[in-house]
């Protein structure tokens, strides 16, 4: 199938005004040089409810080549290196990046600025104790450059699936890759609940 042929097969696919054609354009044409801009990720655990489901979704992850205050942002969901144990991948909501200062429900914690290339994560599910969320408010700050993704799709079942809720500076850009690179099938496959 040749560039044009795709790019008539996707622009038939999508709802009209969502996305211009020239968002198509280069979001086909990006993934014709550096491939799919998405992978798919398992993750399960109480963390992120109700966001993502804690008996387990398979998510859609947007790649980062490079994770700044430009490409991912306050109130994004983030696939990132469990700073404690690298092998290890967590799923977190970007609460601060580096500026912001942070202040403490405890009077008795002094007040910090998160440095160049430091992150705060926290874990979505209000429910949980800090020791049990295991985000910033565990290992603290993280380096920006250990976030590897962005959450941007969830599938929990075949009935219960959807976009996730990011910032209001991330969901514009991800729309043309959603419209590109989801598939529900393949996500499906995945799916081990």
């Amino acid at each position: 199938m040749c560039l044009s042929d795709q790019f008539n097969d996707v622009t038939q696919n999508y709802k009209g005004g969502q996305i211009t054609d020239k968002e198509v354009t280069a979001v086909v044409w990006s993934n014709f040089i550096h491939g799919k801009l998405t992978y798919v990720h398992w993750n399960k655990g109480e963390e992120m409810a109700p966001t993502i489901d804690g008996k387990g979704a398979t998510l859609l992850v947007r790649k980062l080549p490079k994770a700044d205050p430009t490409r991912v942002f306050v109130g994004d969901v983030v696939l990132l290196k469990d700073p404690e144990k690298k092998n290890n991948h967590l799923i977190r909501r970007l609460a601060a990046i580096e500026g912001n200062e942070m202040v403490s429900k405890n009077e008795e914690d002094e007040p910090f600025v998160l440095e160049e290339d430091q992150c705060w994560v926290l874990a979505d599910n209000q429910n949980l104790k800090p020791k049990e969320a295991y985000d910033s408010r565990i290992f603290g700050p993280v380096k920006m450059t250990d976030i590897v993704g962005r959450v941007i799709y969830c599938l929990r079942s075949a009935v219960d699936h959807g976009p996730v809720e990011n910032s209001y500076f991330s969901m514009p850009r991800d729309s043309p890759v959603l419209a590109v690179e989801l598939d529900i099938d393949e996500m499906a496959k995945s799916n081990r609940a």
